[in-house]
């Protein structure tokens, strides 16, 4: 008979040790999951070793009290729970298990730490079993077991206290595992409004994997709800409240290893199984592809496809995968599994010590979303539909095939365009910045070339052709906005002709202000981000303005017109109260020394023979009144509507 009292650590300092094993947050219930599971592998156990067909019991107690305001809001202050099991029990097999932390002898690739989260979700849990004992006198012994973190426990380097070991009468085994005062807030909000349905969808959605392979052999499943000590819902799973499989499939996925700086697949391989249900969307939120370990469902991965809230023909979809390699690496923290996405596999140490094949995340994520699109019809035409907007957008934006192809698992079904574009350029720039250092490589390799050498030219044209090879990727998405800024520049030029711009739909006029900004925006000094290639293409690279004062316009940072004028030339410049210098060309070029390109805008109603005299005057001002130093000989006149 094992001494009462506190059971201290050897080896091991709990305050420090509890630390690593964290509290897993993502849900309230998980204790009540975590006893469950235990209730559920004590039963397995207790059948092999007693060969017995009893497909026992589980029993979920939750206890409330009544607080002031429960009458009105219907909410409960939290009591305690009691789960009861018809399991093996508290033997001295188990109970030295139970003692060592990280004891996974149990088996069910249980890794020994899931009575943590009790320790960090409630101030203390009692074990009170019953189990059947060759040495006691009456077959059975009783051991109540109290687990805590608290001062007192800590203290003493404990998390266990073994409060009681006796002879008892009884028939059967029976184990209750009583959960009191929540530590956590948040947890005692959430338990002021729990009921025993929630309790039971919750557990059918958390083990639907093992209850659908457990069917027809269930234990007794029951959820008791008691407010003030007295029952007030009971409810109990059985094999009709369980989904069928729509499908039920095997899947093998091959390892991965590295071989020098690649990942390539290796020959061996894993099987997998993968079941699909469809549901009415009434009973389930969202669709989903689970991971399952041992039984539970235990992390969501990547459905391609369909968004979490679509549905089809009002149904929505859940996929489970489970196999063996899910539960060999699930972790301290039921639920967290340890798989390695490609990034990570390539930079981790472990392999070195431990491993040089795994299975990676992504491969998992790409052979089930193969398998359900074979699977299902429906779900492979949205597929085809995410493929032609794809498609759409790769013709409209001239995108890179291989960046498109590259972004085949990063594009989701729910993408919008601006989220699709947006990944590709972002893809393209780390093509584009590996292929600027390709070029820096190249022409750095100039260096080696020798022209006094008789094979000069033909590395020459070598390295011609290896440094155009790197050239297209680059210039793309300059050209793509070259071509596309000009199709619509047309574009908004024929829809002013036509008169389908909304301006001119509600009465306005095509005047020439119109024209003017659409080629060369007014009171703009930039020809070369305008489009006056509508009018001629070399004009873009001349040096222009738009609607500048005459007495304004500068030349590398000098005024062109004079300062002062002979009595004669002011006359005739401020005549008849014009002030001429003020006027404003509608656009003034200078594409060379000596010489002046001006062109004058009019409304495709005017007409132009009989402004020809404009030119000649803007002529005549530029000609005679700009410094010496600015002569301008040759003149180019353009009347356009």
């Amino acid at each position: 008979m094992a001494e009462t009292g506190f059971i201290k650590g050897i080896g091991i300092w709990y305050q420090r040790e509890l630390n690593t094993i964290k509290k897993k947050d993502d849900f309230y219930l998980q204790p009540i999951f975590e006893a469950f599971t235990n209730a559920l592998e004590s039963i397995a156990i207790q059948k092999e070793k007693y060969s017995t067909d009893e497909k026992g019991s589980i029993t979920i107690n939750v206890y409330l009290t009544k607080n002031l305001f429960s009458k009105e809001t219907t909410t409960f202050n939290f009591q305690k729970i009691i789960i009861e099991d018809t399991g093996l029990g508290f033997e001295n097999s188990e109970f030295e298990r139970f003692i060592n932390l990280r004891d996974d002898r149990k088996g069910f690739s249980n890794k020994g730490t899931g009575r943590v989260q009790f320790l960090h979700a409630f101030d203390k849990t009692t074990f009170e079993s019953i189990y059947k004992d060759e040495d006691s006198s009456t077959g059975f012994k009783l051991r109540r077991i109290t687990l805590s973190k608290c001062e007192s426990f800590i203290l003493q380097n404990a998390i266990i206290r073994l409060d009681e070991e006796k002879d008892i009468e009884a028939d059967a085994p029976k184990t209750f595992v009583i959960f009191e005062t929540l530590l956590n807030q948040k947890d005692i909000e959430l338990f002021k409004t729990i009921t025993a349905r929630e309790i039971k969808e919750e557990l059918i959605k958390h083990y639907l994997a093992g209850f659908c392979e457990k069917r027809n052999n269930l234990p007794s499943i029951k959820i008791k709800l008691y407010i003030e000590n007295a029952v007030s819902n009971e409810l109990e799973i059985i094999p009709n409240d369980i989904p069928v499989p729509d499908h039920d499939k095997e899947i093998d996925i091959h390892y991965s290893k590295i071989d020098g700086n690649n990942i390539v697949k290796s020959s061996k391989k894993e099987t997998f199984n993968l079941k699909s249900f469809v549901v009415p969307s009434s009973e389930l939120d969202k669709n989903g592809l689970k991971l399952v370990s041992k039984g539970e469902v235990a992390k969501n991965i990547k459905l391609d496809n369909l968004l979490p809230t679509d549905k089809i023909n009002d149904n929505r979809y859940l996929f489970l995968l489970s196999g063996k390699y899910i539960d060999e690496r699930d972790s301290d923290t039921r639920g967290n599994i340890k798989l390695y996405k490609k990034k990570d596999f390539k930079t981790s140490d472990e392999f070195v010590l431990f491993s040089d094949e795994e299975i990676l995340l992504e491969d998992i994520e790409e052979k089930s979303n193969q398998e359900i699109i074979t699977l299902y019809k429906e779900i492979e035409e949205r597929r085809k539909e995410k493929e032609k907007s794809i498609d759409e957008l790769q013709q409209m934006f001239l995108l890179n095939p291989k960046t498109i192809n590259s972004l085949q698992n990063k594009i989701n079904i729910g993408d919008s365009d601006d989220t699709i574009l947006r990944k590709v350029y972002e893809a393209d720039a780390k093509i584009i910045a590996a292929k600027d250092a390709e070029i820096k490589q190249h022409i750095k390799e100039l260096d080696e070339l020798d022209t006094t050498q008789p094979d000069y030219q033909e590395k020459l044209s070598a390295k011609v052709d290896e440094f155009v090879k790197v050239i297209p990727i680059q210039n793309r998405t300059a050209l793509t906005q070259y071509v596309a800024r000009r199709k619509m520049v047309l574009d908004v030029f024929d829809k002013i002709l036509k008169k389908e711009i909304i301006k001119l739909q509600e009465g306005g006029r095509i005047d020439e202000d119109l024209m003017h900004n659409l080629i060369f925006q007014q009171s703009s000094k930039e020809s070369d981000l305008s489009d006056l290639w509508l009018i001629e293409e070399d004009f873009i690279y001349f040096r222009g303005f738009s609607e500048s004062r005459l007495d304004k316009i500068e030349i590398d940072g000098v005024k062109i017109f004079k300062n002062s004028f002979s009595e004669e030339e002011d006359r005739y410049l401020n005549s008849l109260s014009e002030k001429r210098l003020t006027k404003r060309p509608d656009i003034l070029l200078f594409p060379d020394e000596g010489k002046c390109i001006i062109i004058e805008f009019k409304a495709p109603d005017v007409n132009v023979s009989d402004h020809l005299s404009q030119i000649d005057f803007y002529a005549n001002l530029i000609r005679n009144y700009t410094i010496d130093e600015f002569q301008i000989t040759t003149f180019y006149g353009y009347l356009n509507w």
